[in-house]
């Protein structure tokens, strides 16, 4: 990580030592895989990309009260904002291997960043990624995450690609992600929906699995319906029919809800960053995953109900404007 002139500078909280390259010692300091020649502390990391392999980016900024809550503990803050970005990796068949990070504080503030650099490095070694370098500067809160990872030639996963009859398949049960968000700013802090919500496990290892198996993939962040019309969009305008029936409930977190709460919950409802991904017959559905229904050469996205009635549905999910 380099140190900008900008950087937080010392409170009463911190020794007056604990200048900006003291905070990355302290902090950001951690164990590395074998690629990693050069890590945090230069002016630049130097790695060694897997031979044969392409590399696969994507980067993320969370803000404090639009990505995630001013309130939220710094161990589920580190955590989550990583979470976000190995997503993006799963999404494409990548195994995730480096990450940068450029951290925007308001103030220094110890037990802050204690906290904050455990949750994340607790995700980055159950992931085996390693934090190479970045940035801190003050300023509002904010966490912005660039992350690399591999995939071999031509086996890379992406949203195009989807064909009529494709199975649409989904990596667990949705609808926690928002329920969690809900129930937070209700004044809960603890469930199994919240718990989702602060801590949403990326599906790194299913989206490996998938290479050379789903024609199409996304992760929901933006709720079903949202991310699998960018699906659509991107395989040439084709439609899809989800089965009512087929969605499915996790009893524990979805308990008190009504029926039309849980299916907009399951259909709209974003931050659950599982895998959305499209199935050629007759391929197996790989197990805790689940299927919603097919893709159809008709445009649009229709729900067939429990009475077999079909209706369109009306495409939405998250907005960042």
């Amino acid at each position: 990580m380099t140190d900008p002139a900008d950087s937080p500078q010392p409170t009463s909280q911190v020794p007056a030592f604990m200048d900006e390259f003291s905070l990355i010692r302290r902090y950001f300091h951690h164990r590395q895989g074998d690629s990693v020649v050069l890590g945090p502390g230069d002016d630049a990391a130097i790695l060694a990309p897997p031979v044969g392999q392409q590399l696969v980016m994507t980067q993320d900024t969370s803000l404090a009260d639009r990505h995630f809550p001013s309130d939220m503990a710094p161990e589920d803050v580190g955590y989550r904002c990583l979470a976000v970005n190995i997503s993006d990796l799963a999404a494409m068949g990548a195994m995730p291997l480096w990450f940068l990070l450029s951290l925007t504080l308001p103030r220094v503030d110890e037990d802050w960043l204690a906290c904050f650099s455990n949750g994340l490095f607790e995700l980055a070694d159950q992931a085996g990624i390693s934090l190479v370098g970045g940035d801190i500067t003050r300023g509002p809160l904010a966490i912005s995450i660039q992350a690399t990872g591999a995939v071999p030639p031509g086996q890379a996963l992406r949203r195009e690609g989807a064909c009529a009859g494709d199975r649409i398949c989904v990596g667990g049960v949705t609808g926690a992600g928002l329920l969690g968000l809900e129930q937070w700013q209700a004044g809960q802090r603890y469930g199994p929906a919240i718990e989702h919500f602060r801590r949403p496990r990326p599906q790194w290892e299913l989206g490996m699995a998938l290479r050379g198996q789903a024609s199409a993939c996304i992760d929901i962040s933006d709720g079903v319906l949202a991310d699998l019309n960018h699906i659509l969009q991107a395989s040439g305008a084709l439609g899809a029919c989800i089965d009512e029936a087929s969605l499915p409930e996790d009893p524990c977190v979805l308990a008190g809800c009504s029926a039309d709460k849980q299916r907009a919950l399951q259909l709209q409802g974003g931050d659950d960053y599982l895998l959305l991904f499209t199935l050629p017959p007759p391929l197996p559905i790989p197990e805790g995953c689940y299927c919603l229904g097919r893709i159809e050469a008709q445009p649009g996205i229709r729900l067939r109900q429990h009475d077999g009635t079909v209706r369109a549905l009306k495409v939405s999910g998250w907005q960042h404007f």
